[in-house]
């Protein structure tokens, strides 16, 4: 996430969030077929699924809050195509092929889409963990203009190691297409208190995922 209206953890005044009953996958039959067009175009690998969702998060703050989940996807991807001239700016506005599209010699079949595999992040290490369950962390006070997953609520803040989740690609630099960087993973848990405040309920108790690059020793 980048400092833009996609981190929205933490934040006040959007309401609670109301789980729909018995929520279907697919509300309409296009929202399936904009999960069929993004699967498609992943096996292009001209982007990965970081650089994917850096697309969505830097949808202008109008746009992302008035677009429903899967709308998101579809302008996500209407910019990755743009960007990687795939398709103008002007055939998204027509809604149409205006010229001749760029053949890719890549060639994704019925059957091939059937058995895709999701992508798997965990990658051997390059060297030894930094820190071990137990260590007090602190979250550096970053503030990139690109892709992190370390969420604003939690930066600058003093933190506890709980887990050591392996070494996994760096999505920071992986959704810039910088290479997979790999790095170690860690789970860190943080007190309602030291995230939000004295007048935060002292029975909080929240877990994240951080990239090591993310933290210093406390």
């Amino acid at each position: 996430m980048t400092n833009s209206i996609h981190d929205m953890g933490g934040m006040h005044g959007f309401g609670p969030v109301v789980p729909e009953p018995d929520e279907p996958v697919f509300h309409a039959d296009w929202e399936g077929r904009v999960l069929a067009m993004l699967r498609a175009m992943g096996y292009t690998g001209l982007w990965t699924l970081d650089g994917f969702r850096s697309s969505l998060e830097n949808l202008p703050p109008l746009t992302y809050l008035s677009s429903s989940y899967f709308e998101r996807w579809c302008r996500g991807l209407e910019r990755l195509v743009v960007a990687h001239s795939l398709v103008g700016e002007d055939e998204i506005v027509a809604g149409r092929v205006l010229r001749p599209g760029i053949r890719l010699n890549r060639k994704l079949t019925l059957d091939d889409a059937k058995v895709m595999p999701w992508p798997k992040f965990d990658r051997p290490a390059l060297g030894p963990a930094r820190f071990k369950a137990g260590d007090p962390v602190r979250t550096r006070n970053i503030n990139p203009p690109t892709h992190t997953r370390l969420p604003r609520y939690a930066r600058g803040k003093l933190g506890t190691v709980e887990a050591v989740r392996g070494c996994h690609v760096f999505p920071d630099t992986a959704a810039l297409g910088a290479g997979e960087n790999p790095q170690w993973l860690y789970a860190v848990v943080f007190t309602g208190r030291e995230l939000w405040g004295e007048e935060a309920d002292p029975a909080i108790r929240v877990s994240i995922e951080a990239f090591e690059p993310y933290l210093s020793p406390a």
